[in-house]
């Protein structure tokens, strides 16, 4: 199975990915490196894509090379094989190697990346070799907050350091610390066609000092013991015409100003064009919110004869409520009456039983009864009739609470066809118009 392509992600350099400067820009410090390497057992720790460990072993006698990724490795051993440069994952803060057993160590671009640095100190003191160098560095905080103000900060970066805490913190691991400052200078290069002698590079005259405040970067060079010597060092990518680079940079960037103020033109007139749209739409609510005021003066109108309709209502049925009371009074006194009629009856015949033989003798005694009865039959004849009435009168009111249940399922229905309507809809969504409960 092939092993996977690296991919610039922000978080290591990859050779053809980035811009040549920022290329150049790390470059440079393994150049500065390889001069201190020559013959030498070199650790780089946090090599990243390895192509810095390369140049280290083209100097070394033998370089390893780690870093905390197994896909960062994998890619510099098939990019950088060679019999002096293994390569290894494994952390910077935990190395897996004896002690003193490396004469310079160098780790670039790392610390800042680790919760725990000082682990990472602590390890560089233990595997260098008595007379080692350790070369390491780091940006500057101050300054790399400036260039990343618009940006933000690194998302990889942990702890960020200035000059003072940079130096501080290595001195408390490394008696002897000498602090570079690596910035991006301009030069005047003389390249002849075809050269001859070694490379010179001259300070100019009346120069400032450099100040640690607005450096790039820092590159330390700690040792256990004293060092001696700290020489200028000029890194030169190329003799490429750096102001033939730049005047083509500028017409680069003037051209895409130039698409840019397109761009702007052409979003000015699409921001013109949905202004117009918008007040139309401001317009149309403006008509849609009147009409919807309208319509919910007309529902409150409706919903105050419904709570009118409803109270009429309520009336009536107290009303059929007093009436059926009335009515089961009625009853009630119809059964006493049927009650004390059969009550009679048997009274009756037991008085025809028990005195059969005094008929003809309690002839008017009967009489008297029958003519009592006859009449207590009018009574219940017309107890009857006023039970007909109060029932006719029940049947009609029952009818008309009827019809009026009707007319107020018919409102409810106009009234859910209003709520449904999609212009109190859109009304309530807008905040306007009327709420129904």
């Amino acid at each position: 199975m092939s092993e996977p392509h690296l991919e610039f992600t922000g978080e290591r350099i990859i050779p053809g990915q980035v811009e040549e400067d920022l290329f150049h820009e790390h470059m440079a410090r393994y150049a500065f490196a390889c001069r201190l390497a020559r013959h030498k057992r070199v650790l780089d720790a946090a090599c990243g894509a390895g192509y810095g460990s390369a140049a280290l072993a083209a100097q070394a006698s033998f370089v390893a090379a780690l870093d905390i990724s197994l896909e960062a490795v994998q890619a510099a051993r098939r990019a950088y094989a060679q019999p002096n440069l293994a390569f290894l994952a494994a952390r910077a803060e935990q190395i897996p190697f004896r002690d003193a057993s490396f004469d310079l160590i160098v780790a670039f671009e790392v610390i800042e990346h680790l919760d725990d640095w000082r682990a990472l100190l602590r390890e560089a003191r233990r595997l260098l070799a008595p007379g080692g160098q350790f070369i390491i560095s780091t940006p500057n905080r101050l300054y790399y907050a400036e260039t990343r103000a618009i940006a933000g900060p690194n998302p990889y970066h942990v702890r960020e350091f200035d000059y003072a805490e940079f130096r501080a913190a290595l001195e408390e691991f490394f008696p002897s610390t000498a602090v570079y400052l690596q910035n991006h200078s301009g030069a005047i290069t003389f390249s002849p066609l075809a050269p001859a002698g070694p490379a010179a590079a001259e300070l100019a005259q009346g120069s400032q000092p450099p100040d640690p405040e607005t450096s790039h970067f820092f590159v330390a060079v700690c040792a256990a013991a004293p060092q001696t010597g700290a020489p200028f060092y000029v890194y030169l990518p190329s003799s490429a015409n750096l102001l033939r680079e730049r005047e083509a940079h500028i017409r680069k960037l003037e051209g895409e100003l130039k698409q840019k103020d397109q761009w702007l033109e052409d979003l000015k007139q699409s921001h013109a064009s949905l202004k117009d749209e918008h007040d139309r739409t401001l317009e149309e609510m403006r008509a849609q919110t009147e009409w919807a005021l309208q319509l919910q003066a007309q529902l409150e109108q409706a919903q105050q004869r419904i709570l009118q309709l409803q109270e009429e209502m309520r009336a009536q049925t107290e009303w059929a409520l007093q009436l059926q009371a009335q009515l089961e009074q009625a009853q009630q006194r119809i059964l006493q009456l049927q009650e004390e009629l059969e009550q009679q009856q048997r009274a009756a015949a037991t008085a025809v039983d028990a005195y059969e033989a005094q008929i003809r003798e309690s002839q008017a005694t009967l009489e008297a009864l029958a003519a009592d009865h006859n009449a207590r039959l009018e009574e219940l004849t017309r107890c009857v009739k006023l039970l007909d009435e109060a029932e006719a009168r029940v049947v009609e009111r029952t009818q008309w609470a009827q019809s009026l249940d009707a007319r107020v399922q018919e409102l409810e229905q106009a009234l859910g066809t209003l709520r449904a309507s999609r212009w109190v809809r859109l009304g309530r969504k807008l905040g306007v118009g009327p709420q129904f409960e």
